[in-house]
């Protein structure tokens, strides 16, 4: 049964402040996620919200909706598993690319592969932000991290190319540093029919802050320049069904 709209509760709880990091980019994809959430009519009566473990992991709690936080890089088989269970249901997974992308890996390429049709939205912020600001897979190779001090000569992984392997795909890269096409992304997955993946550019000021010697303000500026000058980094939506 559909609760009526003038009772419905806000997509994201005023109850709950955020608790990231000054400059963290989780909440204002959130909050963008939440307003598109609502202008579709995605609720607390069809809608599921699943994360992962990580700085990331607590943005289920923030959404008026049923939700699951789940073990470490299991967020993907979980929210299959719901779909499977009423496809009706609107299952969206918010996590970030050490959950996701790394022990979560193996469920990314299979969820992928199947074309299950739920949204996910990668915080990619390229470090452990929450257990030190260790070396993560999508760090670029010549970047300092706790665990990597002079870099790691290791290629990030490239999950475009995972995504996009696929006949039938929705990718789309983007970044907290350019809102409307955050914005026009994160609409376009959650409309998509089928498996859709956001890879959000954001910024760690702590750990990723801590590494580079630079502030939130300077960090921010460091990714815009990087998305200039950097082919693979570059801002796109890519699907085919």
């Amino acid at each position: 049964m559909s609760i009526p709209t003038s009772h419905q509760k806000p997509i994201l709880r005023n109850d709950n402040k955020p608790i990231w990091c000054a400059g963290c980019g989780l909440y204002l994809v959130e909050r963008i996620t939440a307003d598109i959430m609502r202008d579709l009519n995605w609720n607390q009566s069809n809608t599921v919200v699943v994360s992962g473990i990580g700085c990331s992991g607590r943005a289920s709690g923030y959404f008026n909706t049923d939700a699951i936080h789940t073990t470490h890089g299991r967020a993907l088989p979980v929210a299959e598993g719901i779909k499977l269970a009423n496809e009706k249901t609107n299952v969206l997974v918010i996590s970030g690319d050490g959950d996701l992308l790394s022990i979560g890996g193996n469920h990314l390429i299979h969820t992928a592969r199947r074309n299950s049709n739920l949204t996910v939205i990668c915080n990619r912020n390229d470090v452990y932000g929450m257990t030190g600001g260790q070396l993560a897979p999508t760090t670029s190779a010549d970047e300092p991290t706790k665990t990597t001090p002079h870099g790691s000569g290791i290629e990030p992984l490239s999950v475009e190319s995972i995504i996009t392997g696929y006949k039938k795909h929705f990718y789309a890269k983007t970044s907290v540093v350019d809102v409307k096409h955050l914005r026009d992304s994160i609409f376009a997955a959650l409309t998509w029919d089928g498996f859709a993946f956001v890879e959000v550019l954001s910024i760690c000021p702590t750990q990723r802050g801590s590494n580079l010697g630079l502030s939130p303000a300077e960090l921010n500026d460091f990714l815009k320049k990087q998305i200039d000058r950097d082919p693979d980094m570059k801002l796109k939506i890519r699907y085919n069904s």
